[in-house]
């Protein structure tokens, strides 16, 4: 990839994060969301730099372990989604429990209407 631009992102005003995307000559971008620490030491100026030290980290990884989702301790890197496993029933079950606490939210729409009083009687 050979890299035409840079773009620095501040998210929530820099005080969250920079998210740092590198744009490509044939159109290819890459993006890295970085996270601010609590000292807030990531800034407009170093975020670049900083990108780029979490690619290179990225390039020398090794992808194969991550491709089973095992480290080298045989402890698994990621979970699989439900998805990816094709588990139905998992599926089936997420979003019954995300509505769980939604139960006023999704009730039957009620009727209501909207009264503002005004005086029309016109005065002359």
């Amino acid at each position: 990839m050979h890299v035409v631009g840079t773009q620095v992102i501040p998210e929530q005003g820099g005080r969250a994060g920079f998210t740092v995307e590198f744009v490509g000559e044939g159109g290819e971008i890459v993006s890295v969301s970085l996270r601010n620490d609590a000292s807030r030491s990531l800034n407009r100026m170093n975020a670049v730099e900083r990108a780029k030290e979490v690619m290179m980290e990225l390039a020398n990884t090794e992808t194969k372990d991550l491709d089973n989702g095992e480290s080298q301790t045989g402890q698994p890197n990621m979970r699989r989604s439900a998805r990816f496993n094709k588990d139905t029933d998992e599926m089936e079950r997420q979003p019954d429990e995300g509505l769980e606490d939604s139960f006023p939210a999704s009730d039957p729409v009620s009727v209501t209407a909207s009264t503002i009083p005004t005086d029309r009687a016109k005065k002359h």
